[in-house]
């Protein structure tokens, strides 16, 4: 074996798997059928990868909505809430990933966390006082069994212990350390059936390893693998990580008997220090990631065969792998149509870098005298774009007042409260509406050239009129035009901006059966004309009541693109942020008062390691937000929105942003981040999302009432917004109506009750 990768993507190469399992939700096909489709597509996604040249290949990454949801489901980690539904395995499994509301009872769905540095979202799994580990689930077993009848020489993979415990939930005064005995014994029990079905490798992915760890997490982590590598028979367990490097683990690694450990040189580039100062022992095998598994550019073969060539100074034993799982970038290059040849020569989705890492591995057992070598080489050798120089000139000659806004924050919300004059707990949407089917055909017809964008607006304009009487009529404080035009928050964007490229179906899961397609940042970002200000205008002109002006922000513009390898993060970030001040001050100058500057993904690419989290992106990733609304003026009141990441650590980041209101994702993580606000006497006005947008439940008055209760135990009255905790453009347009209902009559109710409280006694 000498080529590998870490997973797949899973929702095939035009999103069947979505399709699918959306159909199954809407009880258009049976389960039966639902898993015939989901063997369909894993088995072709087998067959792909072993077709390619690759040697071995990855089982146990297919799912229908979560590999660690999957994990749980497994150890039997499903809550007495949910087992007390009597649902059938499937509705069960897709209850706790989205909730469930119907005849058998009313429950939320399990929190919903970003993996890691990534966009993909992972359900958190739950431990309490119920909680009975036990190997439960057949899954894994039977999709190994299945390779293996198809003749694929299989690894099966799965999150490891260490990862699981370090990113679940823990409740009723429960810890980690109360179930290594118990989790250590079901893994054994794992590797012991795997070992029975035959399988060589087996592969436990713990990306953990690269965050920070201290004593205690590395005895953790030796309880659990002295238990499970007893069991491990005469099947080779490869250790798995990826997204940083192990400098804390390594020492510890190398003394316990693993066959394999798979490792990032990509984004861990220490790791080849670290393995150069203490060496590989005889006994392992180094997997070695080194075609990128999250950005979509073509690896330079050159380089990595240098690299290469001194990994085999240090172990002749080396297995060429990603540097993660390719389900973070798109499945083919091949179904692209409006990318020219020449630029798609430069790019690499899932399917290429499987030919990446076979003709790496070609050239480096027979020479470079090859046309890869030679073709890969051309490519690498002359500029991709030309420079825009008089946009970096102004960037460099950019100083710290330019990232400064004026008054600071409480004198300018006190300018803002007279002139808003907006009620206490104002209430107010995230900035999207359902994008229904007649949205989205609208969309295509115009893409298509079926219409004319006379017609295509006329039917942005008329849903936008729609929505904001809507909006009116249930008496919401703070509306917005609903974003028809948008297909995608950060697409959209790119597609006004220069410097970006899109594809036609560049897909890549998000969460669920949610995925996004995210634009190329290809060369210098800017400006070239206004973007959001004709329809944010429009709907302004609809309504007497105020409506937002709504942005997506530099760092999840950057942070949700795929981005340049040639230029350093930051500069790219700046560009966009440039290009965004433009558009925040032409709307200022059209009356619009009130600028929601969108930055979900700030904690995306926060660095693994807290040493680096300033130094290394939060030093220009926070001032880059700053550079956009720094020349508004005190009146106008900018929001930003932020969702599904742990913000606790970084709040007083958030709170540098220098923002008037931010809006958090809080409702699925029970509004813990309520405490961490209330600790830090957090001064940007908050809005905590009052209800979970990515289920399908529509959340009663009462329900409402009682979480504004809750805020309001944790934050004064006048800091707080009220609104739903994200977006709505992926719901349906009835429980979107009926959950803003709610909402805004829970709003009503409760500022009643506080204008009764602040009544003078007689």
């Amino acid at each position: 074996m000498t080529t590998t990768i870490i997973g797949y993507p899973r929702i095939g190469e035009k999103r069947e798997l979505k399709f699918a399992t959306q159909k199954y939700w809407k009880h258009q096909i049976t389960a039966d059928e639902l898993n015939t489709a989901g063997q369909e597509l894993r088995q072709h996604h087998w067959q792909t990868i072993q077709a390619a040249g690759i040697d071995q290949v990855p089982t146990g990454d297919f799912s229908f909505f979560d590999t660690t949801l999957d994990t749980a489901v497994l150890l039997n980690l499903i809550p007495a809430r949910f087992k007390k539904l009597a649902l059938a395995p499937l509705d069960e499994y897709f209850a706790l990933a989205r909730g469930y509301q119907g005849v058998a009872g009313d429950e939320k769905a399990l929190s919903m966390k970003k993996w890691f540095n990534t966009n993909y979202h992972y359900i958190v799994p739950e431990f309490d006082n119920d909680t009975e580990i036990r190997v439960q689930g057949t899954k894994l077993f039977e999709e190994f069994q299945e390779a293996k009848s198809l003749g694929i020489n299989a690894r099966p993979s799965l999150i490891g212990p260490y990862t699981l415990l370090r990113l679940s939930r823990f409740l009723d005064g429960r810890t980690p350390d109360d179930f290594l005995p118990s989790l250590a014994a079901a893994y054994a029990e794992i590797v012991t059936r795997l070992h029975g079905l035959g399988a060589d490798w087996i592969q436990l992915d713990e990306p953990a390893l690269v965050y920070d760890q201290d004593a205690h997490d590395l005895d953790r982590f030796t309880q659990l693998y002295d238990t499970i590598l007893a069991a491990k028979g005469t099947s080779r367990i490869l250790l798995q990580t990826y997204f940083g490097d192990v400098r804390d683990s390594y020492k510890l690694i190398k003394t316990l008997p693993f066959d394999g450990l798979g490792l990032d040189f990509v984004e861990g580039p220490e790791n080849a220090a670290i393995i150069e100062q203490n060496g590989v022992p005889e006994s392992l095998t180094l997997f070695a990631g080194i075609v990128n598994g999250k950005n979509i550019w073509r690896t330079n073969y050159q380089q990595s065969l240098a690299f290469l060539a001194n990994l085999n100074r240090l172990t002749d034993h080396v297995v060429l792998s990603t540097s993660s799982s390719l389900l973070h970038v798109p499945y083919t290059v091949r179904h692209e149509h409006h990318i020219s040849e020449d630029e798609k020569k430069y790019l690499a989705f899932a399917e290429e870098k499987l030919t990446e890492l076979v003709e790496i591995d070609h050239i480096q057992a027979n020479g470079t005298d090859t046309l890869a070598y030679k073709e890969n080489t051309a490519l690498f050798a002359v500029p991709r774009y030309a420079e825009n120089k008089a946009l970096n000139a102004k960037i460099a000659a950019l100083t710290p007042a330019d990232y400064q806004r004026t008054p600071e924050r409480a004198t300018r919300l006190a300018i803002q409260a007279k002139e808003l004059n907006l009620p206490v707990l104002p209430t107010t949407t995230i900035g999207s509406f359902p994008q229904t089917a007649a949205v989205r055909r609208n969309r295509a017809k115009f893409r298509r050239g079926e219409i004319d964008e006379a017609d295509y607006t006329a039917f942005n304009e008329e849903e936008t009129k729609r929505w904001l009487k809507f909006q009116e009529e249930i008496g919401l404080d703070v509306l917005v035009h609903g974003e028809f035009e948008r297909n995608d928050m950060v697409e959209y964007f790119g597609e006004q901006l220069a410097g970006f490229r899109f594809t036609d179906n560049g897909w890549v899961q998000s969460y669920g059966t949610r995925g996004v397609k995210p634009p190329i940042i290809w060369g210098d970002v800017a400006r070239t004309h206004p973007i959001t200000v004709d329809t944010t205008v429009f709907a302004q002109s609809q309504t007497d009541k105020w409506v937002k002006g709504m942005l997506t922000g530099p760092v999840t513009i950057l942070n949700w693109s795929f981005p340049r390898e040639d230029v350093p993060n930051k500069l790219s970030t700046e560009q966009i942020a440039l290009a965004l001040q433009g558009e925040v001050l032409d709307l200022e100058k059209h009356g619009i008062k009130i600028i929601q500057i969108d930055e979900p993904a700030l904690r995306e690419n926060l660095p693994l390691r807290q040493s680096d989290w300033y130094r290394k992106y939060l030093d220009w990733a926070v001032p880059a937000f700053r550079l956009v609304a720094s020349k508004v003026q005190p009146t106008t009141q900018i929001h930003t929105h932020m969702c599904y990441s742990e913000f606790g650590d970084i709040i007083q980041a958030i709170d540098d942003l220098d923002a008037d209101v931010i809006s958090f994702e809080a409702s699925r993580a029970d509004f813990t981040l309520l405490d961490v606000l209330k600790k830090v006497n957090f001064q940007t006005h908050v809005g905590p999302g009052v209800y979970d947008i990515h289920s399908p439940r529509i959340p009663s008055e009462s329900e409402i009432v009682d979480i504004i209760h809750h805020i309001l135990e944790k934050l004064p009255a006048e800091n707080v917004w009220i609104n739903p905790d994200c977006g709505l453009k992926t719901r349906e347009e009835p429980e979107t109506k009926q959950a803003l209902i709610n909402m805004v009559a829970a709003a009503k109710q409760v500022r009643e009750e506080l204008a009764h409280e602040n009544q003078p006694t007689l």
